[in-house]
């Protein structure tokens, strides 16, 4: 009895700490794809470099918040 509820918990931290991992690297794959095709964009239009960094910024913070709500569930779901 107490085993399994050693375990059982045991692989609830570990998928809590695999789903934190996953959120980190979605958001680091997002981010890096954001830049780039920002970076592609301000290439073929220079002068719209001003609007494109903006709402890159501003995209790249959107993806970072989720992550980091994502990877505070899982700490809250730890204990």
């Amino acid at each position: 009895m107490i085993i399994s509820t050693l375990l059982a918990e045991g692989l609830a931290q570990l998928g809590c700490g695999i789903g934190a991992g996953i959120s980190v690297i979605g958001a680091g794959i997002g981010i890096g794809k954001i830049g780039g095709q920002a970076m592609d964009a301000i290439a073929r239009q220079p002068e719209a470099s001003g609007k494109i960094m903006t709402n890159m910024i501003l995209t790249s913070a959107f993806v970072e918040g989720c992550a980091l709500f994502a990877i505070a569930a899982c700490a809250f779901l730890i204990h």
